[in-house]
């Protein structure tokens, strides 16, 4: 990070057809916090005024990123926790917290706040939770390209800005989340296990029910289906169906072969239970999917 920077941020302008969108960006900054230095350097708005001492309630979420140094944090949620460099801190509406670095390290953060029915959606269906307010994905240059281009974005204000920086916003969560999840997977041994798995499922030729694979690879069928569906949150023989789902339509679409040959190639008992699975996934039947792609 260049250090020649210290302290940066902007608050963003909002019109209605910015909140038809579904999420919107309220705020974005920089600080670097050198060690033995006062925090926050920043001096916020009322409703974003913060002091470590007693903390704040927002309106809206936001996502701290801390890239170097040490620090603190604590929220209604969360028990007050030593956070570190590599760190994402994910604030939510309504919910206190606190957060400082350590007075021996400082540290440098980037943030941007945000709101909107898309975000809330997404904490409703579990993806995010505030008593999980803090994510450990290490230092990524890329992430901090993301803050910083939202940064560069809001300082021209052109038409649409507004769409583009909410849409960097989901790209930095959705990349915390797959930062996260796949750091959490160390163990090799079961990640080389379900890629295998993977490359036979991908054999419709010779296609094997989800008990012949775990044979195959060599390890128990309990634990196949269990760390199977940890690592890809779909049961072997869901993840089998989505296969043969996509196999369908690239046959449908760039094949020749009639209904009959394609439920045949993918190994259903005949041409009827093919035509069911395929309407039942798509809402259409096989054939109408064929003339509507061609």
């Amino acid at each position: 990070m260049a250090n020649q920077k210290k302290d940066l941020l902007k608050y963003l302008t909002i019109n209605e057809l910015d909140e038809k969108w579904g999420i919107v960006v309220t705020t974005a900054g920089y600080q670097f916090i050198p060690p033995q230095t006062p925090y926050p350097l920043s001096v916020h708005p009322e409703h974003y005024a913060f002091k470590p001492q007693t903390g704040r309630i927002l309106n809206e979420y936001q996502l701290v990123y801390i890239t170097k140094g040490n620090g603190y944090f604590s929220s209604q949620s969360c028990p007050k926790k030593r956070i570190k460099a590599g760190t994402m801190i994910l604030l939510f509406p309504g919910e206190w917290h606190s957060y400082h670095p350590d007075i021996d390290t400082g540290w440098d953060e980037y943030w941007v706040g945000f709101r909107g029915p898309h975000i809330d959606k997404r904490v409703e269906n579990g993806f995010f939770s505030c008593k999980e307010p803090l994510h450990h994905i290490g230092i990524s240059s890329g992430i901090v390209s993301l803050y910083e281009e939202i940064l560069r974005i809001a300082a021209e204000e052109k038409f649409g800005y507004q769409q583009m920086a909410s849409s960097i916003v989901l790209h930095i969560l959705g990349s915390m989340y797959y930062k996260e999840k796949n750091n959490s997977f160390t163990d090799r041994y079961v990640i080389d296990k379900i890629n295998e798995a993977r490359i036979l499922m991908r054999d419709f030729e010779n296609m094997k029910t989800a008990e012949e694979i775990a044979r195959e690879i060599g390890v128990g069928y309990s634990w196949f289906r269990r760390v199977f569906k940890e690592y890809t949150r779909v049961s072997p023989a869901q993840y089998q169906l989505q296969l043969r789902l996509l196999r369908a339509k690239e046959l449908l679409t760039s094949s020749n072969m009639n209904i009959s040959e394609i439920a045949y190639a993918l190994k259903f008992e005949n041409t009827g239970q093919f035509s069911t699975f395929f309407k039942h996934k798509e809402g259409i039947t096989p054939s109408e999917f064929r003339e509507r792609n061609h």
